[in-house]
């Protein structure tokens, strides 16, 4: 069987694509897997470090503050579309499947001028633009949440859940003690993204004294771009700072609560894990679908959110201070974390994938 996979821009739209491929190159044998990406972001530099074949297109997002400066993206989807179609056509897949970004808008679109037999995954409950465009042209459509179905037809749109879901759940667990923590104190993760954010840096720098004395133990992740701006804080025995962390997912199974951003990724990853959590949805997000996916949880019982117009020192160790302390809404929330989550999501991806391949 030979797949092409697009995805771009953004890791909760990459990493669910390397979870596929994973899941494909275990069940297939005799796979052949081409990535078609952009020429200047992320997924340029993951994929092809990742073994996996690799071709850049040119491709723009949409500027949503200067509608003028469409007409240059329109051209550049164009051209994209014809490079596409060149690349599909020497490589002749089986089936082309994206993951959002815009990249996947001209490789898909080709696809399906082409014949070929195409699938879309949306990772967040708000459809991103893409895949909105894409979805009348598309064999099947699958969803991470099942609030996103209502905005794709009906017909073709199946529940599958995130596949980074799946992928974690055989991630090994790394002791907090690796880190300098004591083991039978509680554990707080704070991460706002792998590079951080200015915003939530300032807020942080305010708070992080407040931890001093307190009894359980606070790991802040500031993102690479964030981390010198604390080195002139004097931390408390059980606080530590570090720029990033490679194997997050590992430490996350050996901590109690997380404060982090409710991208899809992130999202996938605590469901999988049932890791309780106060989201900080950000609010510079296309259609604010953060705070949609957080709300989600929320509904359910399965995370807390605290806005980051609320956040300040005081709202963030007043919360981490009642619900690191209330085990019952922690293990409620578990449970409910639990329960949203699909453990073999990649699997239901896969299994939809072969069906339409066989036409079945």
């Amino acid at each position: 069987m030979k797949v092409v996979i697009t995805a771009g821009g953004t890791g909760g739209h990459i990493f669910p694509a390397l979870a596929l491929i994973s899941k494909l190159k275990e069940k297939e044998k005799n796979i052949e897997i081409l990535y078609i990406g952009t020429t200047n972001r992320m997924e340029k530099d993951i994929i092809p470090k990742e073994g996996i074949p690799y071709i850049g297109i040119e491709m723009k997002g949409l500027n949503r503050k200067n509608i003028f400066k469409n007409i240059d993206v329109m051209k550049t989807y164009l051209k994209a579309v014809s490079k596409a179609k060149t690349e599909l056509a020497k490589f002749k897949p089986d089936v082309v499947v994206g993951f959002g970004g815009y990249i996947s808008a001209p490789v898909i679109y080709a696809a399906h001028k082409l014949k070929i037999k195409t699938i879309i995954h949306e990772q967040n409950s708000i459809p991103g633009v893409s895949n909105k465009f894409l979805s009348r042209y598309v064999d099947k459509i699958l969803v991470s949440f099942k609030e996103s179905i209502k905005d794709f037809p009906n017909s073709k749109t199946i529940y599958t859940g995130n596949p980074r879901s799946e992928q974690i759940k055989d991630i090994e667990k790394i002791s907090k003690t690796t880190l300098g923590f004591k083991k039978d104190k509680d554990l707080i993760i704070i991460v706002m993204g792998s590079l951080g954010s200015l915003t939530m840096t300032k807020k942080l720098k305010e708070t992080i004294h407040l931890f001093k004395n307190k009894d359980y133990q606070v790991l802040l992740i500031t993102g690479k771009d964030y981390y010198d701006d604390y080195k002139d804080i004097k931390l408390s025995s059980n606080v530590k700072l570090v720029p990033f962390i490679d194997n997050l997912i590992g430490l996350m199974k050996d901590a109690d609560l997380i404060v982090t951003r409710s991208g899809a990724s992130t999202i996938s990853e605590i469901t999988g894990i049932g890791l309780p959590a106060i989201m900080v949805p950000s609010p510079y997000v296309t259609n604010n679908h953060q705070y949609v996916n957080a709300k989600s949880l929320e509904d359910d019982g399965a995370c807390i959110i605290l806005k980051e117009e609320d956040f300040n020192k005081n709202s963030l160790v007043n919360l981490l201070d009642k619900t690191i302390n209330d085990k019952s809404k922690l293990n409620s929330m578990r449970k409910a974390l639990l329960k949203r989550g699909v453990l073999d999501s990649a699997t239901r991806i896969y299994e939809e994938i072969i069906k339409l391949v066989r036409d079945e």
